[in-house]
């Protein structure tokens, strides 16, 4: 298992860590309206917040543990489920097959990618087939994890499709359980001792509607909006790093902001152990038609206080298995072709008023 968290070094004491928001799940779901108010303040700033007494602690821990079983598998065996280059991410991703700038420099992190669509079929299979060491983890560890973190993104859902005055249902019509998607886990390991500066993953926003995060160290920084300088936000234990991504940003018409960060290496002594990251991904359905939902007066009233540039970049109107497949294809080392590759895979960080 990687290093237990108890046993890293601690957050240095001379770095500066960006405040966010401490949220209360079980308050969320209990309907406890100054909570209610708290997340729909950190969606609508910063677009980051930390999430408690989600009862997935142990779930994050086992997933790391899933990571370092295919991890350990000789490459070759690997490579036969590597994601590919046309623009889907399920699968194995070696080190080095993402870019991380728009010089085209190469990524130093191995991942690992779970649909969603597989973990709540299995053993039926549905979207691909996965190495072994996975398909004996999935009942266990992997479709556990997976139904907790639909559940608490179909929570925050909720609250958001209420708070910004869409009917009851609007955004969870898009992401039906049994409905095809780019939903997925992601378990990321980055090296220790990385060069001081070093990108582990580029700046960017998030592809589609929430992302939970647990990191065991830190070295994830967001560009707070209306600034120029990178901020760490500090992992802290039992608490999820939840964020807004560009499709939620897209539905509410820009009221909800999907936050541009990136992953450097971790802070001072932190950086010289293995830095592991477990993501899940929430991604509306395929044929979900990306844009503002003006039905609702709140976004529209909000839509149209826009610049032209920035209302054109929140409405794409292309589906969201295209949004995902365009920018997930541009970051492919092998799809490289110069600064324009980087720029194609750009999401609602552009076009801001």
């Amino acid at each position: 298992m990687p290093v237990p968290v108890q046993s890293l070094p601690e957050w240095p004491s001379d770095v500066e860590a960006h405040p966010l928001l401490v949220i209360d799940y079980q308050l969320l779901k209990a309907g406890d309206k100054e909570e209610i108010a708290r997340l729909w303040e950190a969606g609508t700033t910063l677009g980051f917040w930390y999430l408690k007494n989600h009862g997935a602690e142990q779930d994050f821990v086992a997933m790391w543990g899933m990571g370092e079983e295919v991890f350990k598998l000789p490459l070759e065996e690997k490579m036969r489920y590597e994601q590919g280059d046309e623009g889907l991410s399920f699968g194995y991703k070696a080190v080095g097959h993402y870019i991380v700038d728009a010089a085209g420099n190469p990524d130093p992190v191995e991942g690992v990618n779970v649909a969603k669509d597989d973990a709540l079929s299995y053993p039926k299979v549905s979207r691909r087939e996965y190495p072994t060491v996975i398909n004996d983890l999935m009942g266990p560890v992997i479709t556990p994890f997976v139904e907790k973190c639909v559940d608490v993104s179909n929570t925050l859902i909720e609250i958001f499709n209420d708070k910004l005055g869409l009917p009851e249902g609007t955004l969870a019509k898009f992401h039906r359980r049994n409905d095809f998607s780019a939903s997925e886990t992601r378990t990321i390991k980055a090296p220790a001792n990385l060069t001081p500066g070093k990108l582990a993953i580029g700046g960017h926003t998030d592809f589609g509607t929430l992302t939970l995060l647990v990191n065991n160290l830190g070295g994830l920084q967001v560009l707070p909006p209306g600034t120029t300088e990178w901020r760490y936000a500090r992992p802290l234990p039992g608490h999820m790093i939840c964020n807004v991504g560009d499709t939620l940003t897209m539905f509410s018409g820009g009221l909800l902001n999907s936050n541009i960060h990136r992953v450097v290496p971790p802070p001072g002594s932190q950086s010289k152990h293995d830095r592991w990251s477990q993501v899940y991904f929430t991604r509306p359905a395929d044929d979900t038609i990306l844009a503002p939902l003006l039905e609702s007066a709140i976004i529209s009233e909000a839509y149209n206080k826009l610049t032209p540039e920035r209302q054109k970049s929140l409405s794409p109107r292309v589906t969201s298995y295209e949004w995902f497949t365009r920018r997930q294809k541009n970051y492919r080392t092998k799809n490289h072709k110069g600064a324009e590759t980087w720029a194609e895979n750009r999401g609602t960080e552009h076009g801001r008023a």
